[in-house]
């Protein structure tokens, strides 16, 4: 199921690029839309890549931390990137993967280490509305993940679609919402996870932005609740330095999540 889903997902990106040569116009041109990233926050953008172009949103280092029943995890996170390619006004194609993982983990006085390359995660975002002109904006796209065979994946294709809403309240802020049904290994099985979210984002002021957020986990085990803020700082309308951290607010959630990066389109 999942190697066709990888495939339906390729064949109609191909479709897209074969159909004739994609029109672009000059990266500075007023036609070309500021940059809008998926990152740092966990509620995706509803916006795509102009047609033609490259955007790349990477974490210069991210790292977790979960303590529960007497067991230690740690997690580092070195580059984790996502590589985007406009194919057309309202469509692109998305590449995401981390360099190098390193996971701790301890229990009952032992302690275990895995790293390796991560798995690697192919989407399509399909821009329902909004992309240029409205209040609200709407998209759709699944995803695949590939397993890499390192030691720190765990050799499972899985896969799922994102839903995200974003919505300008008013001049300098806005709000999204997004549903994700995920179908995931659980260590024994695969279940369906859904994940929701909520963010707030408030332009400070020209170059500093804002925002909170809550985010939610539900499936085959029990809820977990989380919550987030950050901040980003842009360097003119094409690149941007961000900065952020979860927090888990219950006791299934992981405990902490911070992370650092930029995005560039060009």
């Amino acid at each position: 199921m999942m190697q066709n889903t990888i495939t339906t997902s390729l064949l109609l990106a191909a479709s897209f690029l074969s159909a004739g040569e994609i029109t672009t116009v000059p990266i500075s041109s007023p036609a070309v839309r500021d940059l809008e990233a998926d990152r740092p926050d966990a509620t995706e953008s509803p916006r795509t890549v102009d047609a033609g172009y490259f955007q790349i949103e990477s974490s210069l280092l991210g790292y977790t931390r979960d303590r529960s029943g007497g067991e230690s995890i740690q997690s580092w996170t070195w580059a984790e990137t996502n590589v985007k390619y406009g194919l057309n006004e309202s469509m692109d194609l998305q590449l995401i993967f981390a360099p190098y993982v390193r996971e701790v983990m301890e229990a009952g006085g032992v302690r275990s280490v895995a790293e390796g390359f991560s798995d690697i995660t192919l989407r399509l975002k399909m821009n329902m509305w909004g992309n240029d002109e409205g209040k609200t904006a709407f998209a759709v796209f699944p995803y695949v993940k590939i397993p890499s065979g390192s030691e720190v994946s765990n050799d499972k294709w899985e896969g799922g679609v994102i839903l995200p809403w974003a919505m300008e309240i008013c001049e300098g802020i806005g709000f999204g919402m997004q549903a994700e049904f995920a179908y995931v290994w659980d260590g024994a099985e695969y279940d369906v996870d859904f994940l929701h979210t909520a963010v707030l984002g408030f332009d400070v002021t020209d170059r500093l932005g804002l925002y909170l957020e809550y985010l939610g986990i539900s499936g085959d085990h029990p809820y977990e609740a989380y919550a987030s803020g950050g901040v980003t700082w842009a360097v003119g309308g094409l690149f941007q330095w961000d900065a952020g951290m979860i927090f888990g607010i219950n006791d299934a959630a992981e405990d902490l999540n911070t992370f650092t990066g930029f995005s560039v389109k060009f």
